[in-house]
């Protein structure tokens, strides 16, 4: 019989069912597109971090940072402009090209300046406050201060720096210090401010934002304490740059002309825009700088210490009869920030070695020509400054060397370990509390004897220990090391070895 013969007389038969292909397709598309847009949607994300709404999406997912403490030796390299430099390139950029080169400025910070293409800006010269206000909530750091500065020689830059703490106490804290008419002077050997935004304004000025990478201390010349930053927890992009907008501004320079109007004979010689520039401003009789000191690391390591004390400063002024100076003391920046001194030493050459040495020694904040009508010289030395000594073979855990490794540390930095130096010296020089020695053949046998002519060692003494005699000649064992802040390598081969004296007497 034939089977499909009675197929319809069964209710419950089998009926064959058509697959729908157009629906198929259409859900495949769409999955296709979904998965494609996932994929855009998170390049566009993860690429601007810039962005209000990548940063905060970034941030729900964990993915984003929070703004780091770089140590001197360990910052993205950069580049230093002064004032005219900034202005010039910032007002040669059009429209267009400003944009770009802000969110690349705002994804550089953001990343931590871990993916940089090219060398980080950073801020140096001389910057007078205009006017200065606590962070608040509306602005793009959550606690601190922002100062908005004119620049001395170049009145067309205005600089909004911003000074980031750990809450709202230290902010009030801090923003009084910030005073009007202030000076903040940025130098290459220990300051970095890197710019992180730039905005052309309606006259044509250039406003930069700048931040330190360093979040360290700060204190005023003239003032009494010091300030420490921390870096931001957060960063609130909705509101937008600069910090500073154009009515807080216009009230700030209101402010600022009457402040300089009152004070006519002084600010006579001021730059003022729209006029040619006569001469350089005096500096002001009262400046904010960054004051840092050193301190023992003890048992831990070095690195973690770094971290942990780069919030802690001592501040220590000079008097002399012209002006107040501070004296400060600095990490150790890679060898490529600083020149090295000449071969022979002088009275001079070591007041230039103390003004100029960024090694973690009390130091003269401005590094000034130096001749005999300069006032700096009588003040060169670092007298008054002081630190932590130890008894002879208690200090903390390093690496001991003697002459002969003093060149594997030049070429390789101290690696963020505290390296001490044993070995015989003679004294060439003593002053203040500074002396300049040179090595001896009566350590190190492996070295060569011609070495002792190739290396010399600047010494810093704390206050109120006495110098050695010129002449005499000094033997430090592994017991009573020096230690080493910084061993510089100049062209002809001389080494200048900076270190500390950290033995009780």
């Amino acid at each position: 019989m034939e089977p499909d013969l009675f197929r319809f007389d069964d209710p419950h038969g089998f009926q064959r069912k058509r697959t729908n292909y157009f629906a198929w397709t259409i859900l495949i598309l769409f999955l296709i597109g979904l998965v494609f847009a996932v994929w855009l949607g998170s390049f566009y994300v993860l690429g601007q971090p810039e962005r209000p709404e990548s940063y905060r999406i970034l941030k729900k997912l964990h993915k984003i940072e929070t703004p780091k403490r770089f140590a001197l030796t360990a910052a993205p390299a950069g580049e230093y402009l002064n004032p005219k430099q900034l202005y010039a390139r910032y007002s040669a950029m059009g429209p267009a090209e400003l944009a770009r080169k802000n969110a690349e400025l705002a994804r550089n910070f953001i990343r931590n300046f871990q993916q940089v293409h090219g060398l980080v800006t950073y801020v140096v010269g001389r910057f007078n406050i205009m006017g200065a206000r606590e962070l608040t909530p509306d602005d793009t750091f959550d606690a601190g201060a922002v100062a908005l500065a004119r620049a001395v020689d170049q009145p067309e830059l205005l600089l909004e720096h911003i000074f980031t703490t750990a809450d709202t106490h230290d902010a009030e804290l801090l923003t009084p210090r910030l005073a009007m008419g202030l000076d903040m002077n940025f130098e290459r050997s220990h300051d970095l401010s890197a710019v992180i935004h730039a905005e052309r304004l309606a006259d044509g000025r250039i406003q930069i934002t700048a931040i330190p990478l360093l979040y360290g201390s700060y204190a005023v010349t003239k003032g009494t304490g010091t300030f420490s930053l921390q870096p931001p927890t957060d960063l609130n992009l909705e509101a937008g740059w600069p910090v500073v907008k154009t009515a807080d501004r216009h009230v700030a320079e209101v402010r600022y002309d009457g402040y300089r109007e009152k004070l006519a004979p002084v600010s006579a010689s001021l730059p003022i825009v729209g006029l040619p520039v006569a001469k350089t401003a005096a500096p002001s009789e009262n400046a904010l700088v960054r004051v840092e000191s050193a301190v023992a690391l003890g048992n831990e390591s070095a690195s973690s210490k770094l971290a942990a004390n780069s919030g802690n400063h001592r501040l220590d002024v000079v008097p002399n009869d012209k002006t107040t100076t501070l004296v400060m003391a600095k990490p150790s920046p890679p060898p490529r920030l600083a020149k090295a001194a000449e071969a022979s030493p002088s009275p001079n050459e070591i007041a230039v070695a103390a003004a100029a040495s960024p090694s973690p020694t009390h130091q003269v904040l401005r590094a000034l020509p130096l001749d005999s009508s300069n006032s700096a010289v009588a003040i060169s030395s670092t007298t008054g400054a002081t630190w932590k000594t130890f008894s002879p073979g208690q200090m903390p855990v390093g690496r001991l060397v003697d002459q002969g490794g003093l060149r594997e540390v030049a070429n390789n930095g101290l690696r963020g370990e505290r390296v001490y130096l044993r070995g015989q010296f003679v004294v060439n020089f003593a002053d203040g509390n500074r002396a300049v020695l040179r090595t001896t053949n009566g350590h190190g046998g492996s070295r060569p004897a011609s070495f002792a002519h190739n290396a010399r060692v600047i010494v810093d003494y704390p206050a109120g220990v006495s110098l050695p005699q010129p002449g005499s000649t000094l033997d430090r064992d592994s017991a009573r090391p020096f230690e080493v802040t910084e061993v510089r390598e100049q062209s002809d081969g001389q080494l200048n070895v900076f270190v500390r004296e950290i033995m009780k007497q």
